[in-house]
């Protein structure tokens, strides 16, 4: 869609095609600020998968009849919605997966066969555990070597310590786009080159960077790039795995059965080429569907509109939160994403989330899955409030106003 075609911003009208928001919790209106862990689901994604389910389901590529012939083209369609929200070069650079860890599962297992004992993996300690453990599984198996990269005192990512821990040795930069727990967005298009100055592939996990921010994978020119449907509007059960041709054609098939093969013999098998070569078995079809229509839903605005309207919801929950004795937000690196982590002294962020649930504000409260973040930080869990495109102003209100009320609870 050009830019001209864009779909206008308004926020009620948003709001209307997510029939999730009209409920109430506790007898309060609904206030959904768990977004960075899944977003909720417009009509428009809802009625695609449905659609698709009553009149045209059928397993996908090999069958020769009207249904699986309309299913396998509503299934590559949904494919080729997604490369062009990438802007990969070619539908055959994107891998549907049961999501980003799948997706990064994938990469490093292709890479087991050929990663060498002493050969490095950089990390950042703000890494969700999708992009920590499976390269912990080339470090115990492989004896690959973990080098982590800190943030600084703002969340932002340290580049300087970055470039000091890529070498020669370094096989695999991966690194998230978007933090999930500090909102800070990584220079990525600069940590690439850094990798490939070096020899190395980069990885980054677009998982939350995906929902906010225009991703261009050929601007970036990363090696691979890690998505995920549900927290773009979409389904759960789908991710996608973006890889440029020449990676892909040097990974190993990440599982085996049908699909992913040209022959099998009693002697031998032959691989088919990529994507489908990591699409073993019978695929999420449907949820392919729904991953095409969020794509198309949220690309129907201008990435610009949905960015300031986020922002400012941020920033009037940041000013909010201000006058909270003992509160402490985590992470506030320049041209941050909408999401605010915090902890409150006194009180357990479990404690949190359960009183200000009674007051109908849904925020998630644990390590959120990066423990190396939660250690490097001081603490054992936060708090965290995200925003996405369908909250509002009072929505924030409610936040900081049952915030205010669990802290006189628990302080």
């Amino acid at each position: 869609m050009s830019p001209m075609s864009k779909r206008s911003f308004d926020v009620a009208a948003i709001r209307a095609e997510f029939p999730i928001l009209s409920r109430e919790v506790n007898g309060k209106p609904l206030v959904y600020l768990d977004n960075a862990a899944s977003a909720q689901k417009p009509d428009a994604v809802i009625d695609a998968m449905a659609d698709q389910a009553r009149t045209a389901y059928a397993n996908v590529h090999r069958g020769l009849h009207t249904l699986a012939n309309e299913t396998t083209a509503a299934f590559e369609a949904g494919r080729e919605k997604v490369r062009a929200f990438l802007n990969a070069g070619s539908v055959d650079e994107v891998i549907f997966t049961k999501g980003g860890t799948e997706a990064i599962n994938l990469v490093a297992s292709g890479l087991a066969g050929e990663i060498q004992p002493g050969e490095e993996i950089v990390l950042s300690v703000m890494e969700h555990h999708s992009n920590i453990v499976p390269w912990h599984f080339l470090r115990e198996r492989h004896g690959a070597v973990l080098k982590w990269v800190d943030v600084l005192e703002d969340g932002s990512l340290d580049m300087d310590a970055l470039r000091e821990a890529v070498g020669p040795k370094t096989r695999m930069v991966a690194v998230t786009h978007m933090s999930n727990v500090l909102g800070t967005v990584t220079d990525a298009a600069e940590i690439a080159r850094i990798a490939h100055a070096a020899g190395a592939e980069v990885l980054f996990d677009g998982c939350q960077a995906g929902v906010h921010l225009d991703v261009d994978v050929q601007a970036l020119d990363c090696d691979y790039y890690v998505l995920t449907a549900h927290k773009i509007y979409g389904p759960t059960g789908i991710g996608a795995l973006y890889g440029k041709a020449a990676s892909l054609e040097r990974l190993r098939p990440y599982q085996g059965g049908g699909e992913m093969i040209e022959t099998v013999e009693k002697d031998r098998v032959t691989y088919n080429e990529a994507p489908h070569k990591f699409e073993a078995g019978t695929p999420p079809i449907i949820e392919a569907v729904g991953f095409g229509a969020a794509v198309d839903w949220l690309g129907a605005f201008d990435t610009a509109d949905v960015l300031a309207h986020e922002h400012s919801l941020y920033e009037r929950a940041r000013e909010g939160v201000r006058s909270i004795n003992g509160l402490r937000v985590h992470g506030e690196a320049p041209r941050k994403g909408a999401v605010l982590s915090f902890s409150l002294e006194g009180a357990h962020p479990h404690d949190i989330a359960q009183i200000i649930d009674r007051y109908g504000v849904a925020v998630r409260a644990g390590h959120h899955c990066t423990q190396p973040l939660m250690t490097h930080l001081g603490v054992s869990a936060t708090a965290r409030a995200s925003f996405g495109i369908y909250n509002t102003a009072e929505d924030v209100d409610a936040f900081v106003e049952a915030l205010d009320k669990a802290r006189g609870m628990l302080v």
